[in-house]
């Protein structure tokens, strides 16, 4: 899978709000209310993660989690990580109701 342009993860990330590029991957960080609901939900990414056989970087403090998706095969960011990114957002949105 061919790693996406500089324009092409811009434009990507013009639908995932708060989603950022930086050195080769792109990445994001969650606030959760308690301790336990960033666990649960890094518990619940962990599984769509083994579903895709694609693995974010993740990175818990306290209420924030933080996630970091770069498909390394490749050096950069492919499809994968943005399909990756958007079933986080997905997840978060249905976590926060």
């Amino acid at each position: 899978m061919p790693k996406l342009t500089d324009k092409q993860i811009e434009q990507e990330l013009e639908d995932l709000p708060g989603w950022e590029y930086k050195d080769g991957a792109i990445s994001k960080l969650y606030r959760f209310k308690e301790f336990r609901d960033g666990i649960e939900f890094v518990n619940h990414i962990s599984q769509v993660a083994e579903l895709q056989d694609h693995h974010p970087d993740m990175t818990i403090n306290y209420t924030r989690v933080g996630f970091r998706c770069a498909t390394h095969s490749e050096g950069g960011v492919t499809d994968k990580d943005v399909k990756l990114a958007r079933d986080i957002e997905e997840a978060y949105a249905e976590a926060s109701k």
